[in-house]
């Protein structure tokens, strides 16, 4: 049974340098259960190294993150996180199924899970192919799948959409949304705007800052537009007109 108790998530202060340039600059924010938090910014403003930030497999310079109360990457927490990546996390010599299998017999996972997961992310079709005979959209759903073994508590999905068609997309944001009515905690990665109105609630990043943070409704009412994307542009440069 999960324990709804605290933020999933809470981040304080976190700061993390590559290359001597600082990605993440001092970003604090606790993310709440049973939902599904998008972080929405263009490429490059720090989404993915906060993400692995939060799974406990980037290394930090300061601040502290902690996962459904314990530190991010602590060994307890294995089984309780799903994380999908942007690049295929599956082997491509082995069948989809197969794959499935080796990921759920690691993960303990319970017996028929594979095939569970394959059919939730709409791949019941496509278990039999090899990894490498995987569209770039199927390798992402596939990695969604393995993400999903197990039940976990919270899933790290890095833009998980890439790549699919506006259906797929669709199917899959009715499962994200009916994992969150289930207790599971979600954090989503996007930087196509018309999917943010889909989450609960949004964290909208920028040259590694956060730049607002609230439901899409009331960014929306913030910026004064009914559009995620003009709401984004204005509060660029509302934060622009700030710092002058």
């Amino acid at each position: 049974m999960m324990n709804l108790s605290g933020p999933a998530v809470a981040v304080r202060d976190l700061r993390v340098s590559r290359g001597g340039a600082e990605v993440l600059r001092g970003l604090t924010f606790e993310v709440p259960r049973g939902q599904v938090t998008g972080l929405l910014g263009p490429s490059g403003c720090g989404k993915t190294t906060l993400i692995r930030s939060i799974v406990g497999v980037q290394i930090v310079g300061s601040g502290e993150v902690t996962v459904l109360g314990a530190p991010a990457g602590s060994p307890a927490l294995r089984r309780k996180i799903g994380y999908s990546t942007q690049s295929a996390a599956i082997y491509r010599d082995l069948t989809v199924l197969e794959n499935l299998r080796y990921f759920a017999k690691v993960l303990g996972a319970g017996k028929g899970d594979a095939e569970r997961v394959l059919e939730e992310v709409g791949l019941a079709g496509a278990g039999d192919r090899l990894g490498s005979a995987l569209s770039g959209g199927q390798l992402g759903r596939a990695s969604l799948a393995v993400a999903l073994l197990g039940s976990p508590e919270l899933l790290l999905l890095d833009e998980p959409t890439v790549g699919l068609d506006p259906v797929l997309r669709q199917d899959l944001w009715r499962l994200f949304q009916s994992l969150a009515e289930r207790g599971v905690t979600l954090v989503v990665s996007s930087h196509v705007m018309d999917e943010a109105a889909r989450c609960h609630r949004l964290i909208m990043l920028r040259e590694g800052e956060i730049l607002a943070d609230g439901a899409p409704g009331e960014l929306r009412e913030r910026a004064g537009t009914v559009d995620l994307e003009e709401a984004f542009l204005r509060l660029v440069e509302e934060r622009a007109e700030s710092v002058r």
